[in-house]
């Protein structure tokens, strides 16, 4: 009779332990728990600004935000404290790096035509043609019934803008760069352009494009003089 198939008698005994990978490190799970902490708090950024956009503020609820992130309303929670917290956070990360490219400018001590040559670029390159106009219209639109995030986006943003352009301005009027120190006392009116531009887009430019670029060094000439500082 055959014998049954089995272990050979020279086959060596397998280990009763089953191999185990080596467990990941506390340090490399930590990092990797920050990455994807990181990532879903990128993801709600990403889906606030489509949901604000779309809807406005007030219409705007954190379900809808959590399902176009792709997570739990209570994830939201682990990252931001209501909605009006998400919508500060929102305009603190898109607006503050271009606010403080500004401030550095403020202490070059370049001339002042050229900085106005820098500020139209940088406006429509990390403005105007990206989402963040979006945020600049959306304060526009709500502030005026939300008068809480119109002041902290006075206090994050306008405000040290104002700050850098009167720094700047001042040094220029010093230098004999401007007539008179009427823009020093009103430096709104260098970034006015870029409000309106933000507005025509939002409501006029499917009728008549607005080339952004020239209107804005049209703006420069006339406020300066044309050829002024160069």
């Amino acid at each position: 009779m055959a014998k049954p198939a089995g272990r050979s008698a020279h086959s060596k005994p397998q280990s009763k332990r089953a191999k185990r990978g080596r467990p990941a490190s506390p340090v490399a799970s930590a990092g990797a728990r920050a990455k994807r902490s990181a990532e879903r708090r990128g993801a709600i950024l990403a889906a606030a600004l489509d949901e604000f956009a779309a809807r406005g503020f007030a219409a705007t609820r954190l379900d809808d935000v959590a399902r176009r992130a792709g997570v739990a309303k209570g994830t939201i929670y682990l990252h931001f404290a209501d909605k009006e917290t998400l919508f500060e956070e929102l305009v603190r990360m898109e607006l503050s790096p271009v606010v403080g490219a500004l401030e550095s400018a403020s202490h070059a001590g370049i001339p002042l035509r050229q900085v106005t040559d820098q500020l139209i670029e940088v406006f429509v390159r990390e403005i105007f043609e990206t989402r963040r106009k979006d945020v600049i219209r959306l304060v526009l639109t709500e502030g005026p019934r939300f008068p809480k995030l119109a002041e902290f986006y006075y206090r994050e943003v306008v405000s040290r803008a104002m700050g850098a352009m009167r720094s700047i301005l001042r040094r220029a009027y010093e230098r004999g760069e401007l007539k008179t120190d009427a823009l020093v006392n009103f430096p709104q009116l260098l970034p006015a352009p870029g409000i309106v531009a933000v507005i025509w887009s939002g409501l006029f430019d499917r009728f008549e494009p607005l080339d952004v670029r020239a209107m804005m060094r049209a703006h420069f000439d006339v406020l300066l003089g044309h050829g002024s500082g160069k």
